[in-house]
């Protein structure tokens, strides 16, 4: 198990690979080829240039990455002894929510996870909004986590401050299942894990992270990281959103990919982006 993990870490990261390039090397590597990531790793270069139609940045990559294999399991020894678990684009346990949400090509062939992994594939909700939400926003997303909680759906939360953490917190406060999505690698995590143990032990939280496991967060990994926020979503429920950032431009996505989004009213006197966004959303209905 440790070597199959060594080989999956090696693929899941080669440098600046897109994950439908990766997806589409995947299918042709198991399903075309009936090979595993192990055969493939031990096929010469020339046959895999030959047999892959790799190019020849690719084909040095993949060179690279296999001269990392030793490295990789020792990482990948070292996140099962810490509880970890890694799922694959191919498992069974792999959430069908963001296949279906995002086909192949925004789909990462990996995650690093913690906690219960069944709730992966439950009904789920993401609330998402401002970092600097008004109080009337934390309102409607505890609301939101409690109706979620009522009828068994997972809220899937970024962590940021503002309605990521307001999200969590009332889902594990009503006693309901939640998904932490990291903008960093799982080992870079560890106050989170301190601060949610016990909803993580009993199996109410999932943490899930696509980076490498000792990626330290980045703002530019925060705003990719929304986009699995909202791929591993049923449906979306917009707190507050600005005209720009990580909610404006994830809502506007989701409108045209033609997703389930619930736009919060505003009050008369709020300053928000929430109106023009249910303007959009009409226009799209």
């Amino acid at each position: 198990m440790i070597k199959d993990a060594a080989y999956w870490i090696a693929f899941a990261h080669l440098p600046r690979w897109r994950y439908l390039r990766l997806n589409e090397l995947l299918n042709k590597i198991y399903n075309e080829n009936n090979l595993s990531l192990e055969d493939y790793f031990s096929l010469t270069e020339k046959e895999r240039v030959k047999e892959f139609d790799l190019t020849e940045k690719e084909a040095e990559d993949i060179l690279n990455a296999k001269k990392e294999l030793p490295n990789h399991a020792f990482l990948a020894e070292n996140l099962s002894n810490q509880g970890f678990e890694l799922i694959t684009v191919l498992s069974s346990d792999y959430s069908q929510t963001l296949i279906k949400n995002y086909k192949e090509g925004y789909s990462p062939v990996l995650f690093y996870i913690k906690g219960n992994k069944k709730i992966l594939n439950e009904k789920s909700v993401a609330i998402v909004g401002s970092r600097n939400a008004n109080e009337i926003s934390i309102k409607f997303t505890d609301n939101i986590a409690k109706k979620a909680g009522k009828e068994f759906k997972v809220v899937v939360s970024g962590f940021a401050k503002g309605v990521d953490k307001q999200a969590l917190d009332s889902a594990i406060k009503y006693k309901g299942q939640s998904i932490i999505v990291l903008p960093q690698g799982v080992l870079t995590f560890g106050s989170g894990y301190k601060e949610y143990y016990k909803p993580i032990v009993e199996g109410n939280v999932l943490v899930l992270s696509a980076y490498h496991p000792k990626t330290p967060w980045k703002a530019e990994l925060a705003m990719a990281r929304n986009a699995l926020i909202y791929g591993l979503a049923d449906e979306i429920y917009v707190a507050e959103s600005g005209e720009t950032g990580g909610t404006w431009s994830g809502v506007i996505d989701g409108l045209r990919r033609g997703r389930k989004i619930f736009v919060r009213q505003p009050e008369s006197n709020e300053k928000n982006a929430n109106n023009i966004l249910i303007q959009k959303e009409s226009g799209c209905s």
